[in-house]
């Protein structure tokens, strides 16, 4: 009978060993940053995923390919946003072009394209004009365009971007901020794959934390 009380013991005790090795799977300062102070989410009700990108960023277009159909695939108590970095003052034409698809509730529509302007067909996207070009293509007024880019709205939300950088201490393009609290980059998780690995894990993290 010893040996059955033993058996059940050592029972009792896996789920608790397969916990602590899942929280040794990835380790702060190794695979990710902590970041010193937590930055406010967009919805606290749920664990934000933030992706930080650059639509002149090369490597921002690549992981597209591997970062959509992961965010299709997030339950509900996930939500998913953007940062557009603006690294310095040109970049803000960018920033603009992203937060004005997101007043007209077009950015599904012109996202891709855009990167798809830059980094495949090769065209000079340096002005206003430039990016109304790409959404007038997909059927925006442009004259709702124009008032969209330069409203006080847009101008509001690039400036908030501008202080999630600033609170993000983001290094690189892109980088993921999981719930306003972890930093994910290329180069501690070990590329784009490892990035969206990390995120699940640390997805994990807040949930468990949020259920105690």
């Amino acid at each position: 009978m010893l040996w059955i009380k033993r058996v059940i013991f050592l029972m009792a005790l896996l789920p608790m060993a397969m916990c602590q090795a899942e929280d040794q799977k990835y380790k702060a300062g190794q695979h990710y940053e902590i970041l010193s102070q937590k930055v406010r989410t967009a919805n606290p009700n749920k664990i934000e995923i933030n992706e930080v990108f650059a639509y002149t960023c090369s490597h921002c277009y690549s992981f597209e390919s591997e970062l959509h159909p992961w965010i299709e695939k997030l339950p509900a108590d996930v939500d998913v946003q953007r940062t557009p970095a603006v690294w310095r003052p040109e970049m803000e034409l960018y920033a603009r072009a992203y937060y004005a698809a997101v007043v007209l509730k077009v950015l599904d529509q012109v996202h891709e394209p855009i990167f798809e302007a830059i980094h495949v067909d090769k065209k000079r996207i340096n002005s206003e004009q430039d990016l109304a070009a790409i959404f007038v293509a997909k059927g925006v007024d442009k004259d709702r365009f124009t008032q969209a880019f330069n409203s006080f709205g847009t101008t509001s939300m690039v400036n908030q971007a501008k202080a999630r950088l600033r609170s993000y201490r983001v290094q690189g393009t892109p980088e993921i901020i999981v719930n306003g609290k972890y930093r994910v980059s290329t180069r501690k998780a070990g590329g784009f794959s490892g990035m969206l690995n990390v995120a699940e894990f640390l997805i994990q993290k807040e949930r468990a934390q949020t259920a105690k």
